[in-house]
């Protein structure tokens, strides 16, 4: 679901980061406010278990590959405008370290992922709690939240995608960027979903189960926190990375050139003359090493990046919650 660059326009990229400039803006105000500096950290470790979830690729029918995204866990857990910030700085990390997803289509990955998809999920796995008022009800609204999340989510990239051979044109009539319009881009990127779906649900109520069990203080004030159990989770999952390479196909709409060339029967202009950027560790290598070893490497990179991210921001925090503390106390 990562879209790379030159799939769209900047007109349409422009577009979609100027939708997500308030709501960045509006999240960042919400976690300031609701986040306190003890939690700030947990928000790193939450944005490290989605960049690592998101390394997890599946193999799909037609050959093609997905993932799960864990945007909706990371909603229940801290809440979908805290999501927003943890997601969208994971995104942003493997599109500058990684080359997984683009540059200039930041914006629309972020709208997709770290937006809609917190937001849908958090909401139906409420509306659902509220009305299953049982364990066994709060994961199954976990389980619904996840699926219906990235579903929603692949339906806003399919839309992304298929608009654009009805908008952007070259004088022959062949599409600019991405060439698959509406009747092909819904249902390629929608269909797989609905079995990505089982392992976003299974991902979401399965870790959300294993953080109340193990570290319920993350979920509720005056709870114990177990940072052990959260470390041991992202070094688990940092070992187990490898499994995503098993998947050896390419995500619908992550095509390369030579890759569209062969699937098309042309290579879009965008795709020749269009942006590009070169990652430090694209696709999750280093160059010289094991690709095994390679994905591990960059495991911990990213992981270690995003906690240390968040953990300089909750620095930065400290002297305005002691203010705050200082004020409830004099009142």
């Amino acid at each position: 679901m990562h879209i790379p660059d030159n799939y769209l326009s900047p007109s349409t990229c422009a577009v979609m980061g100027a939708v997500m400039l308030p709501v960045w803006t509006k999240a960042v105000n919400k976690v300031k406010k609701e986040v306190s500096k003890r939690k700030m950290p947990i928000l790193g470790v939450c944005a490290a278990v989605s960049f690592l979830v998101m390394m997890f690729n599946v193999p799909l029918p037609g050959g093609t590959t997905a993932h799960a995204v864990g945007a909706t866990l990371i909603a229940i857990l801290a809440g979908p405008y805290a999501a927003t910030i943890s997601v969208s700085i994971a995104l942003l990390i493997q599109a500058l370290f990684f080359g997984d997803g683009g540059i200039l289509a930041y914006g629309a990955n972020c709208f997709n992922m770290a937006f809609v998809m917190p937001f849908v999920g958090y909401y139906t796995y409420s509306f659902i709690k509220n009305r299953m008022k049982s364990d066994k009800g709060e994961y199954i609204a976990a389980f619904v939240g996840g699926y219906l999340g990235i579903l929603t989510a692949a339906f806003c990239a399919s839309i992304e995608f298929g608009i654009q051979p009805m908008l952007f044109k070259d004088a022959t009539g062949a599409a600019i960027y991405c060439p698959y319009a509406l009747n092909v881009a819904i249902p390629a990127m929608v269909l797989p979903h609905l079995l990505v779906g089982l392992l976003e649900g299974a991902v979401t109520a399965g870790v959300y189960s294993y953080v109340k069990k193990m570290s319920p203080g993350v979920i509720y004030e005056g709870k114990t926190t177990n940072r052990k159990s959260l470390y041991g989770l992202l070094v688990a999952m940092i070992i187990l990375s490898p499994i995503g390479l098993l998947a050896s196909g390419t995500a619908w709409g992550e095509w390369g050139a030579d890759e569209m060339k062969d699937i098309v029967g042309y290579v879009p202009s965008a795709f020749e003359h269009g942006f590009n950027y070169n990652a430090l560790m694209p696709d999750y290598g280093v160059a010289g090493i094991n690709e095994k070893i390679g994905y591990i490497i960059s495991a911990v990179a990213g992981a270690a990046i995003l906690i240390i991210v968040f953990k300089i921001v909750a620095s930065f925090k400290k002297e305005k919650v002691n203010n705050n503390d200082n004020m409830k106390a004099s009142s």
